[in-house]
C-alpha cells in the first residue's frame, strides 16, 4: 500500500520522523513524505498559489501548507496514495472547534476531497499552567503510543472497510504509560472555552481548554474525544469531510420571497 505522509509541524519535526520510521518498518507499506519545509501549525486549509519543493530523505519538502502538500503530491509529484497519514502533531487536536483550524486535520480533509482515505494523528501533551507549550518539545519516546496506533490503523482500516462510511479518522493519543493504551471510538467534543483580553493595543487570545484539561475539570461527557484522552485512551473519531447540506424550510421561504 502506498502511503503519503504529511504534517503541519514541518518535515523535520520529531512526530513526523517517528511515524515515518514506524510505518516504513512494515514491509507492505511504501511510505513517502510530502510535508511542509517549516512549521505550519494552525493554518487550517490555507492554500498557496505556488510553493517551492525540494527533495528530502523522506520524500519532498514543500515551502507551503499541509493542504499544499497533499495537492502537490497528487497533482504535481505523480503520487497515487492509497492512504494519507498526517502527523504526528505535537499537541492534541480535540473538539469540533479545532477541526477547521488544525493543519494536521486539514491535510486529511484535503485528501478526502481527492477521495483518498486519511488518518490524522496527534499527541496529547499534558500542559501545566506555567509551561510555555510553544517551547516544549516531547522526547522521541513520547510518540510511541501514537506510532503504534498509526501503524495499526494504517495496516487494518482500509481492509476493514472503515472508509466506506468515513472520509478520515481523527486520532489523538496520550503519552505512553506502563501498558499500551486502549482505543476508543469517539465523537468530537462540543466544549468550547476561547476568550480574548485587551492589553493596550494588543489583544491576547487564549484557549482555556488546555489548562482545564491539566486540572482535570473539563466537563466532556463519555464518548467524546477529549474525555477519552483525559482518561488515558486513544481517541479515534470517524469523520466526513465538510460541508454537509441540509434542507431548511425557513430558508426555502426566504429564497422564495427574495424578489418580492
Amino acid at each position: 500500500m502506498d502511503v503519503l505522509l504529511t504534517n503541519d509541524d514541518g518535515i523535520e519535526a520529531d512526530g513526523l520522523g517517528v511515524l515515518y520510521e514506524s510505518l516504513s518498518a512494515v514491509d507492505s507499506l511504501d511510505v513517502t513524505a510530502v510535508a511542509p519545509a517549516d512549521d505550519q501549525s494552525a493554518v487550517g486549509r490555507a492554500l498557496s498559489h505556488e510553493a517551492d519543493v525540494e527533495p528530502h530523505e523522506f520524500g519532498y519538502a514543500v515551502y507551503g501548507t499541509p493542504a499544499d502538500c497533499v495537492v502537490a503530491a497528487v497533482g504535481a509529484l505523480d503520487m497515487s496514495p492509497d492512504l494519507v497519514v498526517s502527523g504526528c502533531n505535537r499537541g492534541a487536536n480535540l473538539g469540533e472547534y479545532v477541526l477547521g483550524r488544525s493543519g494536521t486535520v486539514s491535510a486529511a480533509v484535503e485528501a478526502a476531497f481527492f477521495e483518498i482515505p486519511a488518518v490524522a494523528v496527534s499527541l496529547y501533551v499534558p500542559a501545566a499552567e506555567d509551561l510555555n507549550f510553544a517551547e516544549f518539545e516531547p522526547d522521541h519516546g513520547a510518540y510511541g503510543e501514537a506510532a503504534r496506533a498509526a501503524r495499526y490503523l494504517t495496516r487494518h482500516a482500509v481492509e476493514a472497510g472503515l472508509f466506506d462510511t468515513a472520509d478520515y479518522l481523527n486520532v489523538n493519543c496520550p503519552v505512553p504509560g506502563d501498558e499500551p493504551a486502549p482505543m476508543a471510538v469517539t465523537r468530537p467534543s462540543h466544549v468550547y472555552d476561547m476568550d480574548a483580553e485587551r492589553d493596550g493595543d494588543t489583544v491576547h487570545i487564549r484557549d482555556h481548554i488546555w489548562e482545564r484539561m491539566a486540572a482535570g475539570d473539563v466537563p466532556d461527557p463519555a464518548g467524546t474525544d477529549r474525555r477519552a484522552v483525559m482518561d488515558g485512551r486513544i481517541s479515534v473519531s470517524p469523520l466526513t469531510a465538510p460541508h454537509t447540506t441540509e434542507h431548511h424550510e425557513a430558508l426555502d421561504g426566504l429564497a422564495e420571497g427574495y424578489r418580492d
